[in-house]
This record gives C-alpha cells, sequence and structure tokens, in this order.
C-alpha cells in the first residue's frame, strides 16, 4: 500500500513530523531519527536490506539517518537528498506556544484569528492554501518530501541510486552535517557509489519583501563569525581620560563594521548581504565604578568567494581603521576637557592583533607549557558552554596574561563556519537548471529563477571545497576552538567533491512564529518537480569522480 505517494499522504506525514517538537539541542532532536528509522523500515526493501537504513552518531548524544536505496548492484550513480530535522525555539509563538508542533490546529487558530495577525498573513490565509507551524517551512517539508522520493526509488522510479541523509543540529552548528561528510565517504566504498550530486530542499526565501518569484538555486552562500575582543586601560569612573573605556572601543569596531557594504561580496549580480552585529557585551562580572575596560563584539559575515586569507587581511585592516578613530576620538575629547580642567593628556595607542599574535607574545612571555596548560583547562571545563562563549573565555584569559600590551583590539573567529559553496558552472548543474526551469514552465507555467548561492545558510556549505584545505591555515591559527571542540573534516571535505543544488518549498517567515508553507506548490508541484529533477540528475552529463 502507498505510504506517501499523494499530497494528502505528505502533508500527513509532515505534520507528523513537525508534532515532534525537535528544538536543536532538546530531547526531541535525539528522538526524531527513530521516527524516520521506523517509518522508512516498514518497506520490504528495508527489511530485506536493513543494513541500508542506518541511524548513524553525532558524537554527542545526537545521530543522523542515512536511507540507500541501490538501483541493482552494478549501477554506482547516487544521488544524495540532504535535509535538516532541527528547528529553532517557539518562544516567539506567544499565546500560540502551545500549538506550534500542531500544524492542524495553528493553522486553524489562525485562520479562525485573522485578525491577529499581520496584513501578509491575511492576504495568504485569504488563498487557504497555507499551514502554519514550527518546521512546516524551515524544513520539515524538505524531510517529508524526500521520505516520499525514498518510495519512489524503492518502486524504480529512477535510473540510479538514492542516499537519504537527514541530520540534526543545522540551525547552530550544523555537527549533524560535519559528522555525516566522513561517513558517506564510508558509504561510499562499502556499496561502490559514484555520489553524481547532492539535492538539497531547503525552502526558497524571499529576496525582498512581496517576492513572488521560484528560486532554484546551485550554491549556498558562506558564512564566518569573527570576533574582536578590546582590552582597554582600567580607571575609575572620577577620572575616565586616566583609562579607556572596552564599550567605547566596542562600539567604535561596531559602527565600522555594521553594514559596512565594503565587505560584501558581488558574484555575476548577486551580493552577499552586509556584516551586522550579533554579540556586542562588557565582560564586567558585577557593578562597579571601574569602567570596563574588557570587551567583545561578534559579527555575521557572509562569503561568496572570498579566500580566507582574504577574509583575514580584510578584517585586520578594518581593526585597524578603527584602532586609530579610537585614538583620534579619545584625544579630541580630552583635548576639549582639558580646556575646563587642565591635566595632563595621556598617550594611548590602541594595538591591532590577531589572536595568532597574541599567542605568540604569550608564548614568548610565559612559556608554551603555560599557555598549552592555560588552554586545557579551559577545554576541560567548555562541555557546558556555548561554543561562542568558550572562545571568547579563551582570548580573555590569554590577554589578561598579556595585559601590557593594553590597550589593544584582538582578532578571532568562532564557530560556527560555513564555507561558500556553488556548482553554478558544472555541467550536470547546468544542463539540470536549464532542463528543470523549461519543464516548470512548460508543465505548471512557473518560472524559475536561478540563484547562484542559498543565502539561508544551509548544510550544503559542507560539500567539498571552494580552495585547497592548506589556503585556510591563517584562519584556522586564529580559530581558539579549532580542533579543540569544534572542527571541519577539510581533508574530507577536499575529497566529497561533488555537486550541489537546492530545490525545495516555498514559504514565509522562516524562524518566526508566522512561519507557514504554501502547501499548493511544495506538496502538489513541487512534489511532481522533484523527481523529475533527481532522475535529470541521473541523465545529465556528469564529470565522474570515484570515491577511494
Amino acid at each position: 500500500m502507498p505510504k506517501w505517494k499523494t499530497k494528502e499522504q505528505v502533508v500527513q506525514l509532515l505534520c507528523e513530523l513537525v508534532q515532534i517538537p525537535s528544538i536543536t539541542g532538546s530531547q526531541a532532536e535525539r528522538v526524531l531519527p527513530d521516527f524516520v528509522i521506523e517509518q522508512l523500515s516498514a518497506f520490504s526493501y528495508f527489511q530485506k536490506h536493513p543494513d541500508h537504513l542506518q541511524k548513524n552518531p553525532v558524537g554527542d548524544g545526537r545521530h543522523f539517518v542515512t536511507a540507500l536505496v541501490k538501483k541493482n548492484s552494478e549501477i554506482k550513480n547516487t544521488v544524495i537528498l540532504v535535509s535538516h530535522f532541527d528547528v529553532v525555539d517557539v518562544q516567539d509563538y506567544g499565546v500560540w506556544k502551545e500549538y506550534a508542533f500542531q500544524p492542524k490546529e495553528l493553522t486553524s487558530l489562525f485562520y479562525r484569528n485573522k485578525d491577529k495577525v499581520p496584513e501578509a498573513v491575511r492576504d495568504d490565509i485569504a488563498s487557504g492554501n497555507w499551514l502554519f507551524g514550527r518546521g512546516t517551512m524551515d524544513m520539515k517539508c524538505g524531510l517529508a518530501l524526500h521520505m516520499a522520493m525514498i518510495e519512489k526509488a524503492i518502486g524504480g522510479a529512477f535510473d540510479g541510486n538514492i542516499l537519504l541523509l537527514a541530520v540534526p543540529d543545522e540551525e547552530v552548528n550544523s555537527a549533524g552535517m560535519r559528522a555525516a561528510v566522513p561517513r558517506l565517504l564510508e558509504l561510499a566504498q562499502q556499496y561502490g557509489l559514484d555520489y553524481t550530486a547532492v539535492l538539497n530542499s531547503e525552502p526558497m526565501f524571499t529576496q525582498y519583501p512581496g517576492d513572488q518569484n521560484k528560486y532554484i538555486y546551485t550554491g549556498s552562500i558562506g558564512k564566518v563569525l569573527p570576533g574582536f575582543y578590546c582590552y582597554g586601560k582600567e580607571t575609575h569612573v572620577g577620572e575616565p581620560f586616566a583609562g579607556l573605556n572596552a564599550n567605547f572601543m566596542a562600539s567604535i569596531l561596531t559602527a565600522e563594521l555594521e553594514l559596512n557594504t565594503e565587505l560584501c561580496e558581488m558574484v555575476e549580480g548577486e551580493a552577499a548581504p552586509p556584516p551586522t552585529n550579533l554579540l556586542q557585551k562588557d565582560l564586567k562580572e558585577e557593578y562597579s565604578v571601574q569602567i570596563p575596560h574588557r570587551a567583545v563584539t561578534l559579527f555575521n559575515l557572509f562569503l561568496l568567494e572570498k579566500t580566507m586569507a582574504d577574509v583575514v587581511f580584510l578584517l585586520h585592516r578594518k581593526a585597524i581603521q578603527a584602532a586609530a578613530k579610537m585614538d583620534e576620538f579619545y584625544a579630541k575629547r580630552a583635548a576639549e576637557f582639558a580646556k575646563y580642567s587642565p591635566f595632563h593628556l595621556p598617550e594611548l595607542q590602541v594595538k591591532v592583533l590577531t589572536y595568532e599574535e597574541l599567542v605568540s607574545y604569550a608564548i614568548h612571555q610565559h612559556g608554551k607549557e603555560k599557555i598549552k596548560s592555560l588552554q586545557q583547562e579551559l577545554l576541560s571545563k567548555q562541555e557546558d558552554k556555548d561554543d561562542r562563549e568558550a572562545t571568547i573565555e579563551a582570548v580573555d584569559k590569554l590577554a589578561i596574561m598579556c595585559k601590557e600590551l593594553a590597550p589593544m583590539i584582538v582578532l578571532f573567529f568562532t564557530p560556527p563556519y560555513y564555507p561558500a559553496v556553488s556548482s553554478r558552472n558544472h555541467p550536470s548543474i547546468k544542463t539540470v537548471t536549464r532542463e528543470m526551469a523549461a519543464y516548470a514552465l512548460e508543465r505548471h507555467g512557473i518560472t524559475f529563477k536561478k540563484q547562484n548561492y542559498f543565502g539561508g545558510i544551509s548544510d550544503l556549505s559542507y560539500v567539498g571545497l571552494q580552495y585547497p584545505a592548506d589556503s585556510m591555515g591563517s584562519f584556522i591559527r586564529n580559530f581558539p576552538l579549532w580542533d579543540q571542540g569544534y572542527s571541519i573534516p577539510l581533508s574530507e571535505l577536499e575529497e566529497f567533491d561533488v555537486p550541489v543544488i537546492n530545490l525545495g518549498p516555498t514559504g514565509r517567515d522562516a524562524h518566526q512564529w508566522t512561519e507557514r508553507l504554501d502547501i499548493g506548490y511544495s506538496l502538489d508541484i513541487l512534489l511532481d518537480m522533484l523527481p523529475v529533477c533527481i532522475q535529470k540528475l541521473h541523465e545529465a552529463p556528469i564529470e565522474m569522480r570515484v570515491m577511494e
């Protein structure tokens, strides 16, 4: 009996997936793989080949699912279907919170309370074709569709093999996908697979308010999280010019980088969004009349084609420019105050260092063993800390040991890191993208717009490497947690060099309480187009790569 061949069946599967409240880091995130395994185990194919359906450990108590359907023992061509099953928290739902994971009930509530939702949502409700709830759009619809594709593969719908990959933790650190890459290489060896494409079904993201376009993506945007640690000079608030306020330093850095288009990249008419601040705070642990002399500020920085060496150089230069503005501002204000209360103007010049330079100085001053011991002590206490907080503490403790360098700015990087990936020039992806656009127009009257980069950040970032791993040295050396609780399998990524494409559902307001899925497109039209895309990926001219 068919499980997920009709729109109604896939809607039901989606609702069952959403009802598992798999917020990143929650117990439900650990439970959801069992549901996927249970559902797929009902097929006689997996009963005959139980080793093709596996729950694989991430290493932190969570698991990712792999489900392989082989056409026959001779066929190697394999398309990977990747999705994530974790979702963000639901505090933003307010009074609707208890219904956030009950899509049918929540949808009924919103339809009955149209006057209590934003106007844009009311417009969508009027069409009667939307399903509300956390994860309906991002991205349990993609997982439901991929599970339906597994059923089609079992029925012989495709000329090649299909490998479903469903991972946790995409919304935070992508621990699931990072752990999956080495396993995918093992599966290729074990079952004789040639990976010809990785197909993601992340939902389409609008480019501007009211955007009604349909998109197909041939890559995914990259992201780094640079930090600037500011160590000023302590003083009593009654003598502010005897010190330098670290909060002031951090604010100048934020003003220098926030929405600065000089740090945007442009590739074939597509622009990466400018950087924006994600965290800014001082590091005082309690109130006092001593000025805050240690502070930190972190930024989201999107990447397209810049090398990591270029990124380090550019951010270091921006820090130098900010330091010069601090010096100038301080001298100006001090001179102005001296008109009212003459005093000796202290000379302060803010230094700019990379974390690598700070470590080198600390080793020179205190010895390698002492610095290594400090780092090991911090790592031993890291388990319950957020990666960002653990990184900041590592920089802070080291800077305190070298406080004679103050005032200073230290550039560093913290998790997560998403490499940019693009297959826009790959022959198979160019062919499939062109043919899918023609199919969508002819069969459904839909015009696709091709985007080189999916802008919402995705696990496709861990498919291959844009540049050789050995070109990332300057980035890694300024990343305190690299191989100390956080890492990316760079050598495996170099081997896992597979073209990517993203064809996903339509929705609105990801990560908002009004998150919703366009059922008509996503579970009707896309349910028709996705198997066509998979088949075309099997048929397209492929630059074959044998996984060895």
